[in-house]
């Protein structure tokens, strides 16, 4: 398969590049490096990455950023970053790829274990996260063409608990290589509409 990466320089990213590289072809597109670049948040961006892409078979997005801050300090200029981003983002690079997929096949999202798990200063992550899964769902009984969609939603990475441990006080992390299993689940198997869990 030819599979377009989008976000494939982060830790996700490279972890799932090396997990799929042996099998398959993988486009690594990110925001400023990579085979392609593509601003998720920017239609016109996603466009012009799909023109450019030519034949694909799968597009895997592993981007999107949210802003984390307490609620009673949230602005709303803030918790948009999330829904232009994170959600709005990976919602295109679907309504926007379905028109230039191959048939059969399929996008892999990423949402994240705060959609059923919260924590503090993490409610638009939250609420950007259990919007990815309902948009999944949905979007996988009218996708045409035989295209699949599903989500992958990781806990916190041990490569990231550096930065985030102060956050996710008793989470158990996960290693990105094992996260990165639920990604080929997703691209190598047959469902559609799941929401894969990358925890222990």
């Amino acid at each position: 398969m030819r599979i377009l990466l989008i976000g494939g320089t982060g830790t996700i990213g490279t972890a799932v590049r090396k997990e799929l590289a042996p099998r398959h072809e993988i486009v690594v597109v990110g925001r400023t490096k990579g085979d392609l670049k593509c601003d998720i948040a920017s239609e016109s961006s996603l466009k012009q990455m799909y023109e450019q892409a030519g034949s694909f078979d799968a597009v895997i997005v592993a981007a999107g950023n949210v802003h984390f801050a307490p609620l009673e300090k949230m602005s709303s200029e803030q918790f948009k970053i999330g829904l232009n981003d994170k959600l709005m983002g990976q919602v295109n690079a679907v309504l926007i790829g379905q028109h230039y997929i191959q048939d059969k096949g399929s996008f892999t999202l990423t949402g994240g274990i705060l959609s059923h798990d919260p924590i503090k200063t993490g409610c638009s992550a939250s609420t950007v996260n259990a919007a990815l899964e309902g948009f999944v769902r949905a979007a996988a009984i009218e996708l045409p063409r035989g295209i699949r969609i599903n989500l992958v939603s990781p806990t916190v990475l041990k490569e990231s608990m550096s930065t985030y441990e102060s956050y996710f006080r008793g989470f158990v992390p996960v290693e990105a290589s094992r996260a990165a299993l639920a990604y080929s689940k997703s691209v190598e198997g047959l469902q559609t509409g799941q929401i894969y869990s990358a925890t222990l």
